[in-house]
């Protein structure tokens, strides 16, 4: 197999690091990272006229099932769902699950008629109609899922590791709808989770904290290859403080507004330590305790986290000091 490789298209101001992964890396990779896309979305399956001349009486043939990521690939050993559905609707208007199983290869027991068989892989997945004779020989079915997958992360600064518990990540089609939107594939998506997915070009949303630091990217997952993408963030957490002298203890009970440069509320909060991510800029802190209002401005660098004292004095409402 050949060496994975990966088309990125960077978002200003966002760097993307791809790390190809090794070429055996086919299904051992996706089997050794946690996973997601166990519950996938079934595709809208449409019914159809059912073949009717199989007897009442027909014997069950085995139908024996198996599934790769590409035409030439290996046949799946793991981390498949096989679904088997009646082709007329029930009265919910639904078609009705015959028959499921879940790991690799697949074998079914079918009387002679017709089918949908859906197989999925993660959020990755094909449906095809089946038609089981009543004679003759049922050959293997085979079914190509043209998929990949990528494992995703994030930095900040000069290749600083965000801690796992700040960073999320969430998955959209590359396409944007008639409103201006994208779709949403998978949301929440935790580092180091494998993502799988069929082929093709995918927006990626990194988010850093809670506050505001976004970082995107698009990102192309190749059929049978998996990718490692590092987004960069460029943003650090600040520890909010008011004071009586510098490096003094924080004061209690003090409510917290965080506005931009140009004067928009970005976060709130009422606790003595006001913990948050922001990112890279110019930011105005205003602390208020006991109807007196206190306030610093103060400017966020990528990578370096930092605390921001405000002092408890009447000139520290214009003080202005950048954290180095």
């Amino acid at each position: 197999m050949n060496r994975t490789s990966i088309a990125a298209y960077v978002m200003i101001g966002v760097a993307l690091a791809i790390a190809p992964a090794k070429p055996s890396f086919a299904q051992d990779a996706f089997q050794n990272f946690k996973q997601l896309g166990g519950s996938a979305k079934m595709p809208k399956l449409n019914a159809f006229s059912a073949t009717t001349g199989a007897s009442a009486g027909s014997v069950a043939r085995n139908v024996a099932f198996e599934a790769r990521l590409t035409k030439d690939g290996e046949a799946m050993k793991d981390g498949l769902a096989w679904r088997v559905f009646g082709p007329i609707p029930g009265a919910d208007g639904k078609l009705p699950l015959l028959a499921s199983s879940d790991g690799g290869t697949a074998d079914f027991q079918l009387a002679p008629g017709d089918y949908f068989v859906n197989v999925a892989f993660g959020r990755a997945g094909v449906t095809r109609k089946l038609n089981v004779p009543e004679s003759g020989q049922v050959s293997k079915q085979t079914v190509v899922l043209d998929a990949g997958g990528f494992v995703l992360n994030a930095v900040t600064g000069s290749e600083v590791r965000i801690p796992p518990s700040q960073l999320s990540f969430s998955v959209y089609s590359s396409e944007t709808r008639e409103d201006g939107e994208r779709g949403l594939v998978i949301a929440d998506v935790k580092p180091n989770s494998i993502v799988r997915l069929n082929a093709g070009t995918y927006h990626v949303v990194s988010e850093y904290g809670g506050v505001n630091a976004v970082a995107r990217a698009d990102i192309q997952v190749e059929a049978g290859q998996l990718t490692s993408a590092t987004l960069q963030h460029r943003a650090a957490q600040i520890t909010l403080k008011l004071v009586s002298q510098p490096g003094g203890e924080a004061i209690a009970d003090t409510a917290w507004s965080v506005l931009t440069a140009a004067g928009d509320i970005v976060n709130e909060s009422v606790s003595a330590f006001s913990t948050m991510v922001l990112s890279e800029g110019d930011y105005l802190a205003v602390a208020r305790n006991k109807d007196k209002i206190y306030q610093r401005e103060f400017t966020v660098k990528s990578g370096q986290n930092a605390d921001v004292d405000v002092l408890l004095s009447e000139h520290a409402q214009t003080a202005n000091a950048d954290m180095e």
